[in-house]
C-alpha cells in the first residue's frame, strides 16, 4: 500500500470515531439531565474508575494503557465540563506540581482555581467556590505533608479519590549553568535533589520560596538564578530547561488527595483514611489496631501527629485497604470506636492507579 491509501484509511477511521464521540456526549448530556434532576454529583470517582479499567481491559494494542487513559481522561474531561461547568481548586500558580496533579485527574476542559496555600483550596470547596480540591498528602521522598493532615482534623470535606503523580524535577534557568548563583525551590523539592546539588552545583546558595512555580517566575526574571520545577513551568515562563530528571531517587511519588462534600461508593478496589486520637496509657496505640487484625483488614499507612491542644496528645493517620461500607471494615471501625477518644472517617475511595 502506498502513503495515500493508508491516509485514506485514518481520515475513515477519525471520520467514524467523530462520529461515536458525538453519539457518546449525546447520551452523557441524557444522564446530565436525570443526575440534575436527581440531585446527584456530575463527578462520580467509583465510575470514573470503572470506565479507565473497563477500556483498559477493552484494548488489545499496540497502543498502551498509559496512552489510552490519558485519550479517556480528556474525553471525559469535555463530558464533565458539558454536564455542568466544573471548578477545581489546587495549590498554584499555574505549573505547581498540584496543578500537574489536578491535570491528570480531570483533564484540560474544566476550570481551575489557583490559590496561594492548601488552606485556601479547603476554603474554596468549604465555601462552594470550588467543586473539589487537589492537596498534596505525601510523597516517597520526603513523607507525608503534615499541613493537609492537619487541615484535615477539622474539615468536614472528604477525600473521594486520589491522584498518584510521577515527580521529576528540572534545574531551569536562562543563564548557563557556570554563572548559576541562586537556586530557587521549595523546601521538599531540594530535599529530593539534595545529592545532584551538591554534585553539580556546589557554589550555588539555595533560596526556599513557597511553590516551584513561585520559584520559576523568579528565575525568570532574575540574573545569574535558576529553579527546579516541572517542564510545564519551563513552556509556562520562558525557561531553557538546563538539567532533566535532578532527582536524587528515579522513584519519586506524590500522591494527592481530591477532596469533595461527598463520599464515593465502593468499586472493589478501594482506600479508606481515617484518623483517631487514643487515651494516654500504656498499650493504648497497639489495643487500637486489634480490631483491624481480628477483621483480616490491611494497614497501608500509620502517621501521627500532635493534637495542638494538649501536649503530648497525638492524633493517628491510617490507611486501610476497603471501603468503609464494607461488613468487616464497619465492624472493625465500630470496636475501633468504642475503644478510642476520637474516630472521624476521612473517607473512601477508588484506589484507581
Amino acid at each position: 500500500m502506498d502513503l495515500k491509501i493508508l491516509r485514506n484509511k485514518i481520515d475513515r477511521i477519525d471520520k467514524g470515531i467523530v462520529r461515536l464521540l458525538n453519539d457518546r456526549t449525546k447520551i452523557i448530556l441524557d444522564i446530565a439531565k436525570i443526575k440534575n434532576k436527581g440531585g446527584k454529583d456530575i463527578y462520580v470517582p467509583e465510575r470514573e474508575s470503572e470506565i479507565l479499567r473497563k477500556v483498559s481491559d477493552f484494548s488489545r494494542g499496540p497502543i498502551d494503557n498509559g496512552a489510552l487513559k490519558a485519550i479517556y481522561r480528556e474525553i471525559m474531561s469535555s463530558s464533565l465540563q458539558m454536564e455542568k461547568p466544573l471548578r477545581i481548586a489546587y495549590m498554584g500558580p499555574e505549573a505547581s506540581f498540584s496543578n500537574l496533579a489536578a491535570l491528570k485527574k480531570f483533564g484540560s476542559q474544566v476550570g481551575y482555581v489557583a490559590c496561594t496555600s492548601i488552606a485556601d483550596v479547603f476554603l474554596e470547596v468549604e465555601r462552594g467556590k470550588a467543586d473539589y480540591g487537589v492537596v498534596p498528602i505525601e510523597n516517597s521522598i520526603e513523607g507525608a505533608v503534615t499541613h493537609t493532615l492537619d487541615l484535615l482534623v477539622d474539615s468536614d470535606l472528604k477525600i473521594c479519590s486520589q491522584v498518584i503523580l510521577d515527580v521529576a524535577h528540572n534545574l531551569l534557568s536562562n543563564s548557563a549553568k557556570p554563572k548559576i548563583k541562586r537556586i530557587y525551590s521549595n523546601p521538599q523539592v531540594f530535599g529530593q535533589c539534595r545529592s545532584w546539588l551538591l554534585e553539580n552545583l556546589p557554589q550555588a546558595d539555595q533560596i526556599e520560596v513557597s511553590s516551584t512555580t513561585r520559584a520559576a517566575q523568579i528565575a525568570s526574571r532574575e540574573k545569574n538564578s535558576a529553579c527546579i520545577a516541572s517542564l510545564l513551568a519551563a513552556r509556562v515562563y520562558k525557561l531553557r530547561v538546563l538539567a532533566s530528571d535532578i532527582e536524587d531517587s528515579p522513584h519519586n511519588i506524590t500522591r494527592f488527595f481530591v477532596i469533595g462534600k461527598n463520599d464515593a461508593r465502593a468499586t472493589g478496589s478501594d482506600k479508606t483514611s481515617i484518623l483517631f486520637s487514643i487515651k494516654d496509657k500504656v498499650g493504648a496505640l497497639h489495643e487500637m489496631l486489634i480490631p483491624f487484625k481480628k477483621n483480616k483488614i490491611n494497614l497501608t499507612k500509620i502517621e501521627s501527629r500532635p493534637s495542638k491542644k494538649k501536649a503530648w496528645d497525638y492524633y493517628f493517620f491510617v490507611d486501610l485497604k476497603g471501603h468503609k461500607d464494607e461488613p468487616g471494615i464497619r465492624k472493625a471501625l465500630a470496636e475501633l470506636d468504642s475503644k478510642c477518644k476520637f474516630l472521624k472517617i476521612l473517607g473512601s475511595y477508588p484506589v484507581g492507579e
